[in-house]
């Protein structure tokens, strides 16, 4: 039996060392981690990410793409966000455990390509898949010096979110003051034609019918029943009620009979440049479109002033304290009734439909495309999208491509079921008015600039926010941060030549 083992031994050396000769000679990647046993042994890829509420739908997509690949196998790893691609590039230069692809948000994109941790995709035809439909946002996004250098994953963006029911009581209520209007002057025509009495000119209280015996039933008509609208006539007046620019808003303020639970018709967080960006978003350039142009820098001009002006004339109108004001405030007061319109992300979705479900939000809401400003000046809001990039020190790129490739394709909303994240593209039926409003919203977004050389304007913008909310000269305000940026820049200081002040003027609405 031992003379048997021995013999079985040496032949299955004998087979290693002929495998191992044949592999050889055929130039076959032993890095690919195929063992020389079989094709049905797979190459890893190695995905990281920080974003625990994504570990349970990439498990599920590991899994399926494992199962759906012939020659790769996908393993993900959550870790921890703290210097992130410094870790990525320390494991990868040790070749230590290191990733094939990991998620990162874009504007870290020209960081990770002159370091050597991201490459050019190598499936750049999934842009051309009509039915997944990648906007210029998207791909904006991931664009750098002229090359796709990630796959465009799930983004964030903001918009404007009102309160639905609030608009519906309000169309059915202006509807019955026209009646109410309209059966008075008809009337007080009768009443001068000398057909009835002043004193009979009286309307019942519960149905608004004017109480004349010289008048046949129907005659004027039953109010309570002429004020009945149809649903679709109150989404008729919801959508016509939309306001197409902030002084529309300013507009509604001011004749909205509002119920004792609304504290201010508009409220947002102004101390976040995610929710304020909007405002000059259609005017200021930091990088060209695809925010990697150093040569591109315009912060200060004449459109730029006037739009901050109208944004610091919105401090008498709608009151915020910058001591007190949060996002997760807002988006509370919100759900709470407190508020007709808020700036919001997509978040806020998710966290009102939960808060309908426990019984804590009992009206109905929307989304819509953040407003201009007034009938000269557009908005336009941030985006930030997160993407899966291609570690350059990979062994594995074509597989790792397949890999960001598959995920980057999801079709399904299964990732937002999931994780609470919107896919990238246009082509998920998420079968939810709001969620497609804010798909919407992405494609006609500003990608963060990627600009290194600019990674603290945006501290620098949200300052200046501050303080032109707080009254600070808009023009010199502007005129400095731009004169900061170019000095960050170019290294050398540089004078601008100051501009007229701001021509922009609100007059109306102020709110009580």
């Amino acid at each position: 039996m031992k003379i048997r083992f021995r013999l079985l031994g040496a032949v299955l050396i004998l087979a290693l060392l002929g495998a191992a000769f044949y592999y050889s000679r055929s130039g076959e990647n032993l890095h690919e981690e195929r063992t020389i046993f079989g094709a049905n042994d797979k190459t890893t890829v190695r995905l990281w990410y920080t974003d625990e509420a994504m570990t349970d739908y990439l498990t599920g997509k590991a899994v399926e793409f494992n199962k759906k690949s012939k020659t790769a196998r996908a393993e993900i790893q959550c870790v921890s966000g703290l210097e992130y691609l410094e870790e990525i590039n320390k494991a990868s230069v040790q070749g230590d455990n290191y990733p094939d692809v990991f998620i990162m948000t874009h504007d870290s994109l020209e960081k990770a390509y002159l370091a050597g941790l991201a490459e050019e995709i190598r499936k750049p035809e999934i842009f051309s898949d009509d039915s997944l439909g990648f906007s210029d946002a998207a791909k904006n996004a991931i664009t750098y010096k002229g090359k796709y250098i990630a796959y465009p994953y799930y983004f964030e963006t903001s918009s404007l979110l009102y309160n639905r029911t609030y608009l519906e009581d309000e169309v059915r209520a202006r509807r019955q003051a026209e009646i109410d209007a309209a059966e008075g002057e008809l009337a007080q025509a009768a009443a001068d034609a000398g057909e009835i009495e002043g004193e009979d000119i009286t309307q019942s209280e519960d149905a608004g019918t004017v109480n004349s015996p010289e008048f046949e039933e129907g005659e004027i008509g039953e109010a309570s029943e002429e004020s009945v609208l149809s649903d679709e006539e109150v989404n008729d007046g919801v959508q016509k009620m939309l306001p197409t620019t902030i002084e529309d808003i300013l507009l509604f303020a001011d004749n909205y009979n509002a119920p004792d639970s609304v504290e201010s018709v508009f409220r947002w967080d102004v101390t976040d440049i995610f929710y304020n960006y909007f405002f000059v978003g259609n005017y200021l350039n930091l990088g060209g479109q695809a925010g990697d142009d150093i040569s591109q820098i315009d912060v200060y001009n004449e459109n730029t002033i006037n739009c901050m002006s109208f944004y610091q004339q919105l401090n008498q109108f709608f009151a915020i304290d910058e001591s007190v004001v949060t996002y997760d405030k807002v988006l509370q007061d919100f759900i709470d009734g407190k508020t007709v319109f808020t700036v919001a992300t997509s978040d806020a979705v998710a966290k009102i439909e939960e808060a309908k479900a426990s019984g804590k939000c009992n009206f109905e809401y929307g989304v819509t495309t953040m407003p201009a400003l007034n009938g000269n000046y557009g908005t336009r809001t941030m985006s930030v999208t997160d993407c899966l990039v291609i570690n350059g020190y990979s062994e594995h790129q074509d597989k790792a491509n397949d890999f960001a490739a598959f995920l980057c394709g999801e079709n399904t909303d299964a990732c937002y079921l999931s994780s609470g994240k919107l896919i990238a593209h246009e082509g998920i039926p998420y079968g939810n008015d709001s969620l497609d409003s804010f798909v919407d919203v992405y494609s006609k977004s500003v990608p963060m600039p990627k600009l290194m050389a600019t990674s603290n304007f945006w501290v620098q913008l949200e300052i200046a926010f501050a303080n032109i909310w707080e009254g600070a000269d808009v023009n010199d305000t502007l005129k400095t941060l731009s004169e900061n940026v170019k000095l960050q820049i170019n290294g050398t200081a540089v004078e601008e030549e100051r501009l007229p002040d701001a021509t922009v003027v609100i007059t109306e609405g102020q709110e009580e």
